[in-house]
């Protein structure tokens, strides 16, 4: 997603809940793209894509960037709103799931399901286009012999 090149269609702070035991919420600086969401440490440079021709400060290894690719991904559940926060679960294909949670008005896990199901389908356009151009091109007669 970093190397595509992918623009923002929305950018701001989440908080994720760590995986540890004692499960803290951490803030993340956040990038939706029409391909995914990238998590990044709220100290971290901007992506490269991101940045306005400025020389890049050292930065801390890419390895710190999270990419959630739609791909990857199968839901987003809302779980709850409680107080000034709605509490949110990605579930990702191999079934792991990421908690989250934002400021209501934020709209975080429903833009996030938006980009989804947008991605979603484009991908099964995609398909339906590569099915019939082979049904296509396997009807096609070949020429005379």
């Amino acid at each position: 997603m970093l190397e595509s090149g992918c623009k923002a269609v929305k950018e701001g702070m989440l908080e994720k809940r760590s995986d540890g035991l004692l499960q803290l919420w951490k803030k993340k600086r956040c990038i939706l793209t029409e391909e995914g969401l990238l998590l990044i440490p709220p100290k971290h440079p901007t992506p490269p894509q991101q940045q306005q021709q400025q020389p890049a400060p050292p930065a801390e290894p890419a390895a710190k960037i999270k990419e959630l690719h739609f791909s990857n991904m199968k839901t987003v559940d809302c779980v709850e709103r409680k107080g000034k926060y709605v509490y949110f679960t990605v579930v990702m294909a191999e079934g792991k799931e990421i908690d989250f949670r934002c400021a209501q008005e934020q709209g975080w896990n429903a833009a996030i399901t938006l980009q989804m199901v947008q991605y979603k389908n484009r991908q099964a356009i995609l398909a339906v286009r590569s099915t019939r151009q082979k049904q296509q091109h396997l009807a096609a007669p070949h020429g005379p012999r």
